[in-house]
């Protein structure tokens, strides 16, 4: 059997669900006035001061800080059911129906949190590897349940989950920096849907 490593958020998606996400769980107006206030941290992050994860954090606990883990799954498995349909990539659906012909196992690997992708990943009968949030007295407290699931940790995740030598191939897509180190474990990568082993756009710094 060969395991197929996909990227979700601009690979099997067309945009980045964690503000699609947001907006759709809040409202556009609740989501402008409080981005508002983010502004200094997006700032920051955007100037490399602040690290990926802190602004991610940031950004997660000023609109769903304090949420009833019910409540926020449930518009979760809402959003996986209504909205992520559309936003997919065609060629990547394709991808992942050659991965299940060819009886591969196909696994998710995603810094977006697990709550709105796995039930979309369940529905597609494959894996999921996501940023998980922490959970106290069954609300959000607005911080993650260990790393987010980006970069060096994608890789930490899925070789806690995986023993890669049991697999014949490993096929890897991603469309970041982000996804790197994932990219670096593959037999086969594609980047941004190129054959990279073929026209080598991938050099580690895009």
């Amino acid at each position: 059997m060969n395991i197929a490593l996909f990227d979700f958020d601009g690979t099997i998606t067309k945009k980045d669900t964690l503000f699609d996400f947001i907006i759709f769980a809040v409202g556009y107006k609740t989501f402008i006035i409080k981005l508002i206030s983010l502004v200094p941290f997006l700032i920051l992050y955007t100037l490399k001061i602040i690290p990926n994860w802190y602004a991610k954090e940031k950004l997660l606990a000023a609109y769903f800080k304090g949420w009833e883990l019910k409540n926020f799954d449930t518009i979760s498995h809402k959003y996986a059911q209504e909205r992520i349909s559309s936003i997919t990539k065609e060629e990547a659906i394709k991808a992942i129906e050659k991965h299940k012909a060819n009886g591969d196992l196909i696994v998710v690997v995603t810094a977006s949190c697990q709550n709105w992708v796995k039930p979309w990943c369940d529905e597609h009968k494959v894996d999921c590897v996501a940023t998980r949030l922490e959970i106290k007295n069954g609300k959000l407290t607005g911080r993650f349940d260990g790393k987010n699931c980006y970069g060096k940790e994608k890789v930490n995740r899925i070789k806690e989950k995986y023993n890669l030598s049991n697999y014949k191939k490993i096929y890897a897509y991603g469309d970041s920096k982000g996804d790197r180190e994932m990219l670096e474990l593959a037999d086969v990568k594609f980047y941004k849907w190129h054959n990279i082993s073929i026209f080598k756009v991938y050099n580690g710094q895009n």
